[in-house]
């Protein structure tokens, strides 16, 4: 698959999992994959900060597998190098990762989607090419320790302005809250815990998807 077939399938993305297997209430990674699967996701990202590097490639190989037979969007965490050894379709990275352009040089035909906590970044990942922009952290959020700016959703538009490219929001959104980044005008919202620790993970995906496109239909 090449590179811009992956963008027209992530313009379809409207809920976005991301795993951390640690905030995950003693389910494992694959277990979250299967049920963001059950639940009708159409990509999800392997994240896991504690893993060795031979753990990572070891689990994403199977994420690469499950996701491929589900013809879902795979993207990986930080490791260019592993998203390029199992297939994946793409890469995140955040400000302290590997830059962009070399992470292009690397992957062409990868997705890479950055994080940006300023309307300054998104535009400076837009300018270098990125796929996506991910806006966050929006609320406080266990997965990101030692935080402790959050931008809030009523920063969603001014950060947003000005990109042409597809953007996420991330950080702290669940059920309870996610009325309020939908109203600001995000329609791929990314969630950790809000599915990796509910009861019932795959009617959760489920549940979060119906409001985001509920929202694009009532807001266009």
């Amino acid at each position: 698959m090449n590179r811009e077939t992956r963008k027209r399938m992530f313009l379809e993305v409207d809920l976005y999992p991301v795993t951390c297997e640690r905030h995950s209430a003693g389910r494992s990674n694959l277990e979250v994959l299967d049920a963001a699967i059950r639940g009708g996701a159409r990509i999800i990202q392997l994240r896991e900060k504690e893993f060795t590097a031979g753990e990572f490639y070891r689990m994403a190989l199977r994420f690469r597998e499950m996701t491929a037979k589900a013809g879902m969007l795979l993207m990986i965490n930080d490791h260019v190098d592993i998203a390029l050894a199992v297939g994946a379709d793409g890469v995140h990275l955040g400000q302290e990762d590997l830059p962009f352009p070399a992470a292009r040089k690397l992957a062409p035909e990868l997705l890479i989607g950055i994080s940006a906590h300023s309307r300054e970044e998104a535009l400076k990942a837009q300018s270098e090419g990125a796929d996506y922009v991910n806006i966050g952290p929006i609320f406080p959020t266990r997965t990101k320790e030692g935080v402790k700016r959050f931008l809030g959703p009523e920063a969603i538009a001014g950060v947003a302005a000005g990109l042409e490219v597809p953007f996420t929001v991330m950080g702290g959104i669940s059920g309870a809250n996610i009325g309020q980044v939908l109203a600001e005008g995000a329609r791929r919202v990314a969630v950790v815990t809000a599915v990796t620790t509910a009861v019932d993970m795959a009617g959760t995906v489920a549940f979060l998807r119906e409001k985001i496109r509920q929202a694009g239909a009532m807001g266009g």
